[in-house]
């Protein structure tokens, strides 16, 4: 990035940060010379010369976004709470949440009590010194670019009154209505590599140290209609955009049957349901009505959260103002959702017992353990062919019975005799039965545990990771990232890279140089380095290194 040193209009210098020390020390490793470094960032040439004296200090340096000087008072575990306060800011942006100053500094203040605790050296008398003041708000405020708007609204608790209301409004907005025409999409996550709590594969993982694999969770948004003859492709989020066993199978994201998605908490965002919604709700239900010779009128049911808010209607496409959206109140949600009532629970069910029919299959007459196939070859790929299949087994009765409390209207009698009795799950009963052939102890109170803490957060939509569960989802994705950028860096030469990010730097330059707005447009340029170019400069790290351990060979 080139950073114009100047504000339009103003004689007023801008203060050099750490990473425009950075830039400039890069700049001049690629061959830049100095005087053109004094004009770009209009200093004299011995600030420059000063700067690359400094050099092996500078670059040991990881200070936050905005810092200027490398200081004693400021204390480092400061530069890591900023980081992952702006990721967190980011998220809840990314997710259509609004947050304020006070909600921001609270964060802030926990993170670095979590850091505290948790880094080697550290001690409460730090804590004491970081207050989360609003002049260190201020100044995170300007070198970040953040704004702050009002929160949105905590749900409340669920009122029976409120849903009872809705019911009878619900009644009347269905008028006209066919059963195929009315939808219902709910979100859940998944924790797709987790065994019941008891078993002895789950009590060796939890005490390895730092590896949660059972943990990884990705998330799922559901669709269908009242009359059940219509599932729609499911959204699934993860945390990475190519995981490793894409590559080994072979898999074209395309050809899967969920539209695959990604960010870093593996979160449902407002532009990833409006993309949903447009190339995959939108095109399904009109070839459907079509087919079905019905007309093309469609009521979708849906949660009233961060990621899909009342404006979603306007995000349609124009071939799609068929479509009417009608939300649910954030506090009546569980109580209605017709994806809360059973599908999801079912969904749950059928991928337990079918991922433990694949264990046993793979187990069963091979030298392959148990424990070696959850640990080598269970990966996200089966997993994904596993949704695939339990969503296929959520049957037409499941679908329309989910719609019997907020829509009685759509509800066949006839095809649900006895759906309702007091009789164990048959499921649940094959899950057990199938554990306890391969040795696991496992019960039917087990399944439910298991069933009801994957999806618990179906109660609570806006319930954030832990700082600790936050770090760990980071680090396991640069992880991955860094494995990925290893794999393809053979593909690429360094003389295209270094083309690129000249090109780069030159955009950058024009627009922090003409753009009226320099906050927005330096966070905007920060966080393109951050999440894009930062990649490439990996890979040329990575081939420097290679060339220079060929050479301490050679000699």
């Amino acid at each position: 990035m080139s950073s114009t040193n100047k504000q339009e209009g103003s004689n007023k210098r801008i203060k050099i940060t750490v990473q425009m020390k950075r830039e400039i020390i890069e700049k001049r490793e690629r061959g830049v010379n100095v005087a053109d470094l004094a004009r770009t960032y209009n200093r004299s040439t011995s600030t420059i010369c000063t700067i690359l004296k400094n050099k092996d200090k500078i670059k040991e340096v990881d200070a936050s976004k905005g810092v200027t000087r490398i200081s004693t008072q400021r204390l480092r575990i400061l530069d890591d709470v900023e980081r992952l306060l702006l990721r967190w800011i980011n998220e809840k942006q990314l997710q259509g949440d609004a947050i304020n100053e006070n909600i921001i500094c609270q964060k802030a203040k926990a993170i670095f009590a979590d850091l505290v605790k948790r880094t080697p050296g550290s001690s409460t008398s730090e804590e004491e010194v970081f207050k989360a003041s609003r002049g260190w708000f201020e100044k995170f405020k300007r070198r970040t670019g953040i704004h702050s708007v009002a929160r949105h609204g905590e749900a409340a608790s669920s009122d029976l009154k409120t849903a009872k209301n809705f019911i009878r409004d619900f009644k009347k907005m269905s008028e006209g209505y066919l059963p195929q025409q009315v939808f219902s999409c709910g979100e859940t996550s998944l924790f797709w590599k987790k065994m019941p709590r008891r078993t002895y594969i789950m009590t060796e993982e939890n005490a390895l140290l730092g590896h949660k694999p059972m943990r990884d969770q990705l998330r799922l948004l559901f669709c269908a209609n009242a009359s059940g003859d219509l599932k729609i492709k499911p959204l699934l989020v993860y945390h990475t955009e190519t995981p490793r066993a894409f590559k080994k199978c072979n898999v074209q994201k395309s050809r899967l049957n969920v539209m695959w998605r990604s960010n870093d908490k593996a979160k449902m965002t407002r532009d990833i349901i409006t993309n949903w919604m447009n190339e995959v709700f939108g095109p399904f239900v009109k070839k459907y009505l079509l087919e079905m010779n019905l007309p093309l009128r469609v009521l979708l049911v849906m949660d009233d959260a961060p990621a899909h808010p009342v404006g979603l209607q306007d995000d349609l496409l124009e071939e799609f103002n068929f479509i009417r959206i009608q939300f649910l109140p954030s506090n009546i949600a569980s109580l209605l959702q017709p994806m809360n009532q059973l599908v999801i629970s079912n969904f749950k069910k059928l991928y337990i017992k079918i991922l433990f029919e694949h264990c046993f299959e793979m187990t069963e007459g091979t030298s392959l353990t148990l424990r070696e196939f959850w640990r080598d070859h269970f990966h996200v790929v089966a997993c994904l062919r596993i949704i695939d299949q339990a969503w296929e087994g959520v049957t037409k009765r499941t679908l329309n019975f989910a719609w019997k409390k907020i829509w009685p209207e759509s509800f066949v009698e006839r095809v649900f005799e006895g759906f309702e009795t007091g009789s164990v799950d048959p499921i649940i009963n094959d899950i057990v039965s199938l554990a306890n052939i391969m040795g696991l102890e496992v019960d039917s109170n087990d399944i439910d545990e298991l069933v009801e803490e994957t999806r618990a957060d179906h109660q609570d939509d806006n319930r954030e990771l832990t700082n600790e569960q936050f770090s760990e989802v980071q680090r396991l994705s640069k992880q991955e990232a860094a494995e990925q950028t290893s794999e393809t860096a053979n593909q690429q030469s360094s003389g295209g890279i270094k083309e690129m990010l000249r090109a780069w730097e030159t955009v950058a330059s024009y627009v922090e140089k003409h753009h009226p707005n320099k906050t927005v447009t330096m966070r905007a340029v920060n966080l393109f380095n951050d999440n894009v170019v930062s990649h490439f400069h990996q890979i040329l790290k990575q081939k420097q290194m290679s060339l220079d351990s060929f050479l301490v060979k050679k000699n």
